[in-house]
């Protein structure tokens, strides 16, 4: 029996003691997939817990960094260096790395990244799907009702007869 620790893609992290040839269990959270994540002791041979923290615990703001205090930033980007380099080394550590597209408002839990599918009920359609917005003036002519004619005076000056039609008695 060996004893693991496990990370799944959201990053909830867990640890499992569990023979070598057993499959890894699901994310006791989130059902997720997991992966073994190397021990600090694997690293140097001693649990010091030394490991360079990830960039998502790194300070974020200027006051995160004591005012940008010289000798803490300094630190910082040799932390982070290092973090890096055992990143290039063993990518298991690196987790998920796609961009950021949405952080807040319901995706505060779990942003939503590059690539991921967009949650059931979150988008807005209009019934139709043939490629350009409304709450504008269009002059295409297909049959579909969102609230307006296709006809004289469309898309232009209110009360103005449109460009072209002035004296046409059609």
């Amino acid at each position: 029996m060996a004893i693991y620790e496990l990370r799944c893609v959201r990053g909830h992290r867990f640890e499992v003691i569990q023979s070598f040839t057993a499959p890894l269990p699901a994310c006791r959270e989130c059902g997720a997939e997991t992966g073994k994540v190397p021990s600090t002791f694997g690293f140097g041979g001693r649990a010091s817990g030394a490991l360079p923290p990830p960039p998502e615990l790194m300070p974020q703001t200027w006051r995160g960094t004591y005012g940008a205090d010289r000798e803490y930033v300094t630190g910082l980007r040799r932390a982070a260096e290092s973090r890096r380099a055992l990143e290039e080394r063993n990518p298991e550590l690196a987790g998920d790395r796609r961009p950021v597209l949405a952080h807040e408002g319901r995706f505060e839990a779990a942003p939503l990244r590059a690539g991921d599918p967009l949650p059931l009920g979150g988008g807005h359609t209009y019934g139709h799907t043939h490629g350009h917005t409304h709450g504008h003036g269009h002059g295409h002519t297909h049959g579909h009702g969102h609230g307006h004619t296709h006809g004289q005076g469309h898309g232009g000056v209110a009360g103005a007869p449109a460009a072209g039609r002035e004296g046409d008695s059609s």
